[in-house]
């Protein structure tokens, strides 16, 4: 699992947020993360609403997300900061249009998530047992090694290990699994 912030999908953007990259460098550099490791899980932050966005930057955000398949993200609607050069950026996108975009790309993003889900049900994770289960304390807690959470049944003894387990459901956000045995 790698965090690998983009902000954004639009070079015009980018480029007035000052990131000092454009959207195919960073698509260059996840082809060469997956090159070398195929299974990478990606995480990344995105900001929508940036003084100026317009729809044709927005659909390339969004053309972003698809090219990329993020396993999870962070999206926010932007919010001046004092004191930051943007915040005195002329914005006249209205807060409501604002919010639609924010809606339809948490909307892709989740759709993403619950594919790669899907994907890992009936595979087997290593996963570190964290410790128990919020919702139930006769269960375990762990995450895998792509940062997927993963709920299992198993001794308290596993916690702090590395144990191997069958994932049996795939709900959108943790994984429900059977642990298969301890690993050293």
């Amino acid at each position: 699992h790698l965090h690998l912030p983009v902000q954004h999908g639009s070079d015009r953007i980018l480029m007035a947020m000052k990131r000092g990259y454009t959207a195919m460098e960073y698509k260059s550099t996840v082809r060469k993360l997956r090159a070398i490791r195929p299974e990478l899980a990606l995480s990344s932050d995105f900001i929508v609403g940036f003084p100026g966005e317009t729809d044709a930057d927005f659909a390339k955000l969004m053309q972003l997300v698809a090219d990329v398949g993020y396993d999870s993200s962070f999206s926010f609607i932007f919010s001046p900061r004092p004191g930051t050069p943007a915040a005195a950026l002329h914005d006249d996108t209205p807060h409501a249009v604002k919010l639609a975009r924010l809606q339809q790309l948490q909307a892709t993003l989740d759709e993403n998530v619950k594919r790669i889900s899907a994907s890992r049900l009936h595979t087997v994770q290593r996963v570190l047992v964290e410790g128990t289960a919020r919702k139930n304390a006769s269960q375990l807690f762990g995450r895998t090694e792509c940062n997927r959470a993963v709920v299992f049944e198993g001794p308290a003894r596993l916690i702090g290990q590395i144990v191997d387990v069958r994932i049996t459901e795939a709900p959108q956000r943790a994984c429900i699994a059977r642990h298969r045995r301890h690993r050293c």
